[in-house]
């Protein structure tokens, strides 16, 4: 059996014969969700055509008139954003941008630990001492209905651009700018939170007839877009190419110093690299410290400051690394000994750090497949995160608990919540019926799709640079999957600290491909000599040179 669960595509037959596209690229563009002809230039292009108008969001007219009407008059702006890279990102890009105009704009960054995710009472409260008179949202806000109630009665304008979930009571913000609202014209609703952040730039600047400022700014999107897992397509894919273009020009000088502490050299950026490299480095400070570390390496002009805030976040990093391994190996110990076969899985305990579980969440749910509910307990309040599977959307199941919650948000497959410690066994009891339910009759291992079948021989170094041509790579858009049948097995053989990965060298026909199968070490002994596989072509790079291999993904017996 294999560990994995194998679905093919339909055929693409809309594609089928369109220009001068070979039938393996039309396949690759219908899987990716692009069934007419007419669609298909402008998605290898990623050029300004997939650029929506920022208008098309809901309230955005009322937003870029408040926004501008605050930096004609000289008001205090205060851009309060998220302790994630998204948010971070997105702090910095509005600070930024409106500062670039004249206006006086300050960064607000709640702390993790001690106000949590999103608007608070108190950060409000002191924001309005020091003189704001409009706090605009970034990445957060559309679930703080009391907080902006409360703000708004003593004077304080609030205006939220958020891309999450919009749930059944929506703040009474001046405006509110969100693509996922009932009420959205706008064409694509999956920007990240510095995605929508940019469109209220770009509305404001279309206004006043200086748009074309916009570009530099774009390296920030792409940071916060991929940081975040939106998927890139559509409109992300445009601002993800041109935002790597930028981020490679090596004009911000916190990121060129993140890449050297981090062994990297500029001018390879790519999403993988964000995904790896810089966007964990972005988060390490909100998950340890305080967010604001990395806002000032992203917007810092000074080199010795920037070299002093890498240096401070490859620490910090390293940290994290350590405190997640290690609530990791408790989390999975306590599973085990409870059992792993429930629909959903929830852990915790006093001495998770409230920083690390969502990473340890995400973990979890590579190895188990579950939902997965990973918590810190505290006397009064305990704060958790959840991850989960394409099959169970765990945002709807958090708003069927919401009597039970203090505050929670998030996505169909991320969130993040607070509980009275009292309520948790009930949390965990309501979700475990809502899982049951919804999961219990399902056959739960990971799903691969597969981009086509096709016998290994047929592929060549021109496929690979074909296929190119869909990039970026990412979440909704990954590296083409193929698979291969009956192909022979020269050599197997584990490699690695402790063997964890498998190196295997394919046959078929006259044709030999070197593969690795990471973290499959422990299949050791399933290897037969002849196989079936499931693939992406990656480029090896190794003393300087370049080769293709296969990423293996799983395998099995040949059929």
């Amino acid at each position: 059996m294999n560990r994995c669960r194998w679905q093919m595509p339909p055929s693409a037959e809309q594609l089928a014969g369109v220009g001068d596209i070979p039938p393996l690229m039309a396949q690759l563009l219908y899987n990716r969700g692009i069934a007419d002809p007419a669609q298909v230039e402008a998605f290898l292009a990623a050029d300004e055509r997939l650029l929506g108008d920022p208008f098309l969001l809901p309230d955005m007219e009322k937003a870029v008139a408040r926004t501008y009407r605050a930096l004609l008059s000289g008001e205090t702006i205060a851009i309060y954003g998220d302790f994630d890279a998204d948010g971070i990102t997105a702090t910095a890009l509005l600070t930024q941008g409106l500062s670039s105009l004249g206006g006086r704009a300050i960064p607000y960054i709640p702390h993790r630990i001690e106000e949590g995710y999103g608007l608070n009472h108190a950060a409000l409260e002191s924001l309005c001492k020091e003189g704001v008179t409009l706090v605009i949202t970034v990445d957060c806000g559309i679930s703080a209905a009391p907080e902006v109630e409360r703000a708004q009665s003593r004077g304080l304008d609030i205006v939220i651009t958020d891309h999450h979930t919009v749930p059944q009571k929506m703040p009474p913000a001046l405006a509110t700018v969100d693509p996922k609202r009932a009420d959205s014209l706008y064409p694509f609703p999956d920007l990240a939170g510095v995605g929508v952040a940019f469109k209220l730039l770009q509305g404001l600047l279309r206004s006043i007839g200086k748009e074309r400022d916009l570009d530099q700014l774009l390296d920030l999107v792409a940071l916060g877009t991929v940081a975040d897992m939106a998927p890139l397509l559509g409109e992300n894919r445009y601002l993800v190419k041109r935002g790597l273009e930028v981020l490679n020009s090596a004009n911000r000088l916190g990121l060129s110093e993140m890449m050297r502490c981090a062994g990297r050299s500029l001018g390879s950026i790519d999403p993988q690299t964000i995904s790896w490299i810089l966007g964990p480095r972005l988060n390490a400070a909100g998950r340890l410290d305080h967010a604001i570390i990395s806002y000032d390496l992203l917007s810092t002009s000074s080199p010795e400051e920037a070299q002093r805030l890498a240096n401070s976040l490859e620490r910090k990093n390293a940290e994290r690394q350590r405190l997640s391994e290690m609530v990791l190996a408790k989390a999975r110990e306590k599973l085990i000994a409870v059992g792993t076969d429930s629909p959903l899985l929830m852990v915790g305990s006093e001495d998770y750090p409230s920083g690390v579980v969502g990473v340890v969440a995400g973990r979890l749910v590579e190895e188990f497949y579950r939902p997965i509910v990973v918590f810190e307990m505290g006397k009064e309040l305990s704060r958790g995160s959840a991850r989960s599977i394409p099959e169970f959307d765990i945002i709807a199941a958090l708003t069927q608990c919401s009597d039970l919650l203090s505050r929670f948000g998030g996505h169909p497959m991320a969130a993040g919540f607070t509980v009275p410690t009292e309520n948790l066994i009930h949390l965990q009891e309501r979700l475990a019926e809502i899982a049951a339910s919804q999961l219990a009759k399902l056959d739960l291992r990971p799903l691969i799709t597969i981009d086509a079948e096709l016998p290994l021989s047929s592929l060549q170094g021109r496929a690979f640079h074909m296929m190119q041509q869909l990039a970026p790579f990412g979440c909704a858009n990954p590296l083409p999957t193929f698979l291969s049948r009956g192909v022979k097995v020269m050599e197997y053989r584990s490699v690695g600290a402790g063997g964890q990965h498998l190196r295997l060298k394919l046959r078929e026909g006259n044709v030999t491909w070197d593969g690795v199968a990471f973290r499959m070490g422990h299949l050791i002994d399933e290897g037969t000599p002849h196989l079936d596989i499931v693939y992406n072509l990656e480029v090896d790079r190794w003393r300087g040179e370049e080769m293709l291999q296969l990423n293996i993904l799983d395998f099995a017996p040949a059929t």
